[in-house]
């Protein structure tokens, strides 16, 4: 009983801390003109989502997912190290984005969102758009978009190689190159 009961304060504590963070990464997306609240089921079915890596590589914006949780947590804190999800690797390339391309961090997670016609998922979510957000994000998750990267985080104008086999680091700055302005 005393142990049902130690199970229970943990759980709970453990799942208000999933909350903030949930919130926290939430807080770090901006699209165009809306507040993050106006994206809260799509965020959450993002968090829900585990990211999975079929390129060499791309286990990569894995490791950058998990440091966005060791931010969280603090330098030496125990946290959580199992998949990472949709949401967590699309605010670990904004911040990539930041870092390269200059920009904000939270306006390239938006555009991320956007590249992937997700932006009009806002809240309430209907049962239709809560099944186009699964084939979304299924297509980016198993690289069946498009091979100019169409329907994937980074669609190019001009292709030289199929999208669906370049790890996701150089999609990026192929994305990079070919929207800066020189």
């Amino acid at each position: 009983m005393i142990e049902d009961v130690a199970f229970n304060a943990a759980l709970t504590m453990t799942k208000k801390f999933a909350e903030r963070y949930f919130e926290w990464l939430a807080s770090q997306i901006k699209i165009e003109q809306h507040v993050h609240s106006d994206y809260d089921s799509l965020f959450r079915y993002l968090h829900s989502r585990e990211f999975v890596w079929v390129v060499s590589n791309d286990d990569n914006r894995i490791v950058d997912a998990l440091s966005l949780r060791r931010e969280f947590w603090g330098e030496g804190n125990r946290y959580p190290r199992d998949g990472v999800s949709t949401l967590e690797v699309i605010l670990a390339l904004s911040r990539r984005l930041e870092f390269i391309a200059g920009g904000e961090k939270e306006v390239w997670a938006g555009q991320l969102i956007k590249n992937l016609k997700l932006d009009r998922m806002w809240d309430p979510i209907s049962l239709r758009k809560l099944h186009r957000m699964e084939d979304i994000v299924n297509t980016l998750i198993w690289r069946t978009y498009d091979r100019d990267g169409t329907g994937g985080f980074f669609p190019l104008r001009n292709v030289e190689e199929d999208q669906t086999k370049v790890e996701i680091w150089y999609q990026m700055n192929a994305y990079i190159n070919e929207h800066t302005v020189t």
